[in-house]
């Protein structure tokens, strides 16, 4: 979406509120000074000094009060939340990138603004503040809640399979999130739709390449935005989602291969891989793990030093 950004002192702030108190928006971003609608531009105020106008007509209304900021590497890297966390939005999210056990999930939640307050109620958050168990049982009640959402799994077979193809990790979370923007956009009313929030792994611009090498356009309206679940609901239901995801398809594969399957890459990991290989043979291994984490080379080394 197209923005201008103006840096001004705090008197000029006040000014600017007293000027657009008639069209001052009730909720606010958390972080910001105060929100205006106008018809074609909303602007948004932070305590910073920075002013964000979004909309068709953000030049214009801009220039009321200033030149544009030059946007230096500073400025680029100071967190601005979209408007569009406080009203109807979708987010996405990913599970597993760090885990040398198990799948990668991913998935794409669309709150409307009417259900904000009834997802903060159930307790939906960041899901790596959450414990396992509260995962599971704020999915399930995400599910009952019957908020519009999608849910994609890479399992380890076709992970490894593209990995082999030359695609890097970053190209195969893209892709994720992408089909599950896309599904839910099938789901909506695109209308009512503010804005499409990520929880970003990756600029916008190598996220925009990843889609382009597979002949796919970035969706309208998205943002990137670091630590997203703590600014939007929505990528903290997508989060828990593609948590719980995870969780439950690491307990079908640690059933199936007859091992507990630890998370994430620690030493502990390494012992518990060697052990695998030891009793059923390292190929049996990549139906289970990402082949080309170091893990793998760390478990063969366990088991070549215990034989010695």
């Amino acid at each position: 979406m197209s923005q201008t950004v103006l840096q001004l002192p705090t008197s000029e702030l006040n000014k600017m509120k007293d000027y657009y108190k008639n069209d001052l928006k009730p909720n606010s971003p958390s972080s910001a000074l105060f929100a205006a609608k106008l018809s074609g531009c909303t602007i948004t105020a932070y305590q910073s000094g920075k002013v964000l106008f979004q909309g068709a007509n953000h030049s214009n209304e801009a220039q009321k009060w200033g030149h544009p900021l030059k946007m230096t590497k500073q400025v680029e890297k100071e967190k601005i939340v979209p408007d569009c966390v406080t009203h109807s939005h979708m987010g996405t999210d990913e599970a597993g990138s760090g885990d040398f056990f198990g799948p990668m999930t991913a998935a794409a939640a669309y709150v409307e603004e009417s259900k904000i307050p009834l997802l903060k109620e159930l307790g939906v958050r960041d899901s790596k503040s959450m414990s396992d168990e509260s995962v599971l049982h704020v999915a399930d009640q995400i599910i009952a809640a019957k908020i519009p959402y999608s849910l994609l799994v890479l399992h380890n077979p076709k992970y490894n399979e593209l990995q082999k193809k030359g695609w890097t990790q970053g190209k195969m979370k893209v892709m994720l999130h992408f089909h599950a923007i896309q599904n839910v956009l099938k789901k909506i009313n695109i209308e009512e739709l503010d804005g499409i929030v990520v929880d970003q792994f990756a600029e916008r611009r190598v996220f925009q390449r990843h889609l382009t090498s597979e002949k796919k356009k970035l969706p309208e309206k998205m943002y990137f935005l670091t630590k997203a679940e703590s600014y939007s609901i929505a990528v903290a239901a997508a989060s828990i989602l593609s948590r719980a995801k995870f969780l439950k398809e690491m307990d079908r594969l640690s059933k199936d291969i007859g091992f507990k399957l630890p998370k994430g890459a620690s030493k502990l990991v390494d012992e518990q891989a060697a052990k695998i290989i030891a009793a059923k043979g390292k190929t049996v291994l990549y139906d289970y793990v990402k082949i080309h984490f170091a893990n793998l080379q760390k478990a063969e080394t366990l088991l070549q030093n215990k034989r010695k």
